[in-house]
């Protein structure tokens, strides 16, 4: 496209992603976000056409995406499959989906609160009366009114009542017009009294206050929904590109809104392109012949996709949210967030989730599958790139919802896994690997951490690197690990040849370490030998021969998910979710470009979180990236290292069914709070009185209780806002416990969640 390379992705650098083989074919959006909630198909919509095979693997640290052919074109958002799609203006009479979504209004409710929609709450009055109960004591007050007054005038009680007319009027005043006009108002003042009266034991003014409050809310909705509609103010008719000068842009994407071919998606890739020509106003020229040429379609993703093929969750792509759940009407959550949508974003993800709840609890289709689904709709919107690690067929996504699917182990996999970060740098790609395979042991080494490990590493990298031009793949790294006379000797001969002095020795320096009493380079190469296995004998290919993904790419706006070979090679998983998650805190701090937001989310990382491990999620927020973390339990990580990690995350989620020692440490991260408590006192009414005696027996016989007074004490204390035993047995199945902070410091309480809605 003609953006000045904005949102083309071309290969003019090592860690850039090429330009794909043939250009993409924009494909109308396949239907509306979830939040549009379109009418149920009359038929099963056609299945998608399955991606085409991945092109032959080229040597690249850097993968293009792969196109994927284009897809049936479907009817506009809302309308049943099999209906003709219209290029004209929608009836004015009926609203698209997709204009219904981007005028609702989107109000904010604090970190962690979904904004679609949202209304705040009044503020709390422990003191207000419910409403049910206060419209029935009103009905039964205008009964008791009614009846009192028929009564009244038809005599049944007598003439009591008219006692001050008899007594203060004369009787020649009687049937005169004047006396008619005394009755008539003595008798409504009797009518006003019996209302005045009534009306307070009632709480009538109460409930006409409250009736008058959702008029005034209906009429300000409608006010609020007439303004959006406003050319000047709908944001369907795009206005900031009007008040920049942009009609003819506007007046495009307008049409193509009403003509139901653009989706969210689509929506928030051009509000991207456009904060970027706000930045450099310079490529105002490209971008309007663009959007003038393409319509909804400009500015697309280099794979060409507009949209995923399937969605599982509520998505809004304009304030880039995903909703969980609803927070539950329970009297431990704070009153603010009572029966409110709960949702995660950027903004918070920032500071990193750490998700803890034992297999089966939901965390993988209700936590980690929803936010892969939000982060890859927003990197098809230019905002996010998403790493997505997780078990083989562990349910993260289809593949053809990534542009990279990297599937360790299995020979059908078109993507290899660079095992040294894409980095030119021996001491960089040596503390990396160290990590991954001693980082869970760091504490049983020699000098108590892993840094001997890095430099046994770099010892042998950097002079393999200086030799050959590129570092050694795991069959060789592992020979000279473990000291292979035949392997020193040719890297000796071959530094020699190539006149590396410093490097041959910095090999001389490892040859002598190795015949030390306890070195560290047998334990090296006894743990990269868990990768030296058929299995693997494909992979971490350093001469060139497939297409390694490097995570240098996190500046692309990329879909990755890394499939780990957990079965019957577990060990080996874990290594490998360490080396990735060591390779993506060191790529995502070192961006030269951090505008996207960058996301690693793993899915159970167990025997991953290290000292070293920490430190690079402390620094992930400074970075505009952040890590999803899962848990089975607080006892895969050292325990050393439990409260550093809940301390280290700004999110925190504890489903149902943790254990009482997991539950203590949350309990103890999530601190107390001040609470009012009541304090019911019975106390037995002792008399001395004859006739109190015999009431009070008879009371005994009849409902086998004795005469008692209650005293009621409140008093505020501070107490845990969730105790351990609540996290391990208050908490219903299918809910969690969720406390969000955002990246400026925002914090909330927190909140239980019904992830099941």
């Amino acid at each position: 496209m003609d953006t000045e390379g904005t949102y083309d992705s071309r290969g003019t650098r090592r860690d850039a992603v090429p330009r794909p083989a043939t250009p993409p074919v924009p494909a109308v959006p396949p239907g509306p976000p979830a939040d549009m909630n379109p009418p149920a198909p009359a038929s099963p919509p056609a299945q998608p056409t399955p991606p085409a095979a991945p092109p032959t693997p080229a040597p690249v640290d850097s993968v293009p995406p792969p196109v994927p052919p284009a897809p049936p074109v479907p009817p506009p958002p809302g309308t049943a499959p099999g209906a003709t799609l219209s290029t004209g203006p929608a009836s004015p009479a009926v609203q698209s989906p997709f204009l219904t979504w981007l005028r609702t209004p989107r109000t904010a409710g604090g970190p962690g609160v979904w904004t679609f929609g949202h209304r705040p709450k009044p503020v709390e009055d422990p003191e207000r009366v419910p409403t049910r109960r206060l419209v029935s004591g009103a009905l039964i007050a205008f009964l008791c009114a009614w009846l009192l007054w028929a009564l009244l005038s038809n005599n049944y009680l007598g003439n009591w009542w008219r006692l001050p007319l008899i007594l203060f009027f004369p009787d020649s005043w009687r049937g005169t017009e004047g006396g008619a006009l005394v009755a008539d108002g003595y008798v409504w003042l009797v009518k006003g009294l019996i209302a005045f009266g009534f009306g307070r034991v009632g709480h009538w003014p109460e409930l006409a206050r409250r009736l008058a409050e959702p008029l005034l809310r209906h009429f300000r909705q409608r006010r609020e929904t007439t303004q959006r509609t406003q050319p000047e103010t709908d944001p369907a008719q795009w206005p900031h590109l009007r008040a920049a000068g942009a009609h003819g842009v506007a007046d495009r994407l307008a049409a193509e809104a009403r003509a139901g071919v653009m989706n969210d998606v689509d929506h928030a890739r051009l509000e991207r392109a456009w904060e970027s020509v706000r930045a450099q106003p310079g490529r105002l020229a490209a971008f309007t012949d663009t959007v003038l040429r393409e319509g909804a379609s400009a500015c697309a993703h280099p794979s060409g996709v507009r949209d995923l093929p399937v969605r599982t969750a509520r998505h809004d792509l304009i304030a880039g949210q995903v909703r969980l759940g609803r927070a539950t009407d329970d009297l431990r959550n704070p009153y603010e967030f009572r029966d409110v949508s709960m949702a995660l974003d950027p903004a918070v993800l920032g500071t990193s989730l750490l998700a803890v709840g034992p297999p089966g609890a939901g965390k993988t289709g209700r936590l980690v599958r929803p936010v892969v689904e939000s982060l890859c709709l927003q990197a098809l919107a230019g905002r996010v790139a998403v790493v997505a690690v997780g078990p083989a067929g562990a349910g993260i996504g289809p593949d053809d919802a990534f542009d990279v699917v990297v599937k360790i182990g299995r020979p059908e996999s078109a993507y290899d896994l660079d095992l040294y970060g894409g980095t030119t740098d021996p001491d960089e790609a040596a503390g990396v690997l160290a990590e991954a395979l001693v980082g869970d042991m760091a504490h049983g080494l020699p000098g108590g951490d892993s840094r001997r490990a890095a430099t046994a590493l770099a010892q042998l990298l950097g002079p393999y690197r200086a030799a050959h031009g590129r570092f050694p793949s795991v069959p060789e790294l592992r020979e000279l690990l473990d000291g292979s006379q035949t392997a020193l000797a040719a890297l000796r001969a071959a530094l020699d040849e190539a006149g590396q002095q410093a490097q041959a020795r910095e090999l001389d320096a490892r040859v002598r370490q190795a015949a030390a009493a306890g070195d560290v380079g047998a334990l090296l190469a006894d743990r990269i030998a868990l990768l030296d296995r058929p299995a693997f004998a494909d992979f971490f290919d350093t001469r060139g021969g497939r297409r390694p993904f490097s995570l240098r790419a996190l500046e692309h706006p990329l879909r990755v998910r890394i499939d780990l070979p957990e079965r019957g090679h577990a060990e080996a998983s874990r290594m490998l979710a360490r080396l990735v998650l060591a390779q993506f805190t060191e790529c995502a701090v070192g961006r030269a470009d951090r505008s996207l937001f960058a996301c690693l989310v793993l899915d159970d990382a167990s025997h991953t979180v290290t000292p070293e491990a920490l430190r690079g999620i402390q620094r992930l927020r400074s970075a505009n990236a952040g890590a999803v973390l899962t848990l089975r339990t607080l006892d895969d990580v050292p325990e050393a290292l439990r409260s550093a990690l809940l301390g280290a995350v700004g999110c925190r989620m504890a489903y149902a069914g943790v254990t009482t020692w997991d539950g203590a440490r949350f309990a103890e991260v999530w601190g107390t709070a001040w609470v009012e408590t009541r304090d019911v006192t019975d106390r037995q009414i002792i008399s001395d009185e004859p006739m109190t005696k015999v009431l009070h027996f008879i009371r005994r016989v009849v409902t086998g209780k004795a005469a008692t007074v209650q005293s009621v004490t409140v008093r505020k204390v501070e107490r845990e806002r969730w105790s351990a035993s609540e996290l391990a047995h208050s908490v219903p199945p299918g809910h969690a416990v969720l406390s969000v902070t955002s990246v400026r410091g925002e914090s909330a309480p927190p909140v239980l969640v019904d992830l099941r809605g």
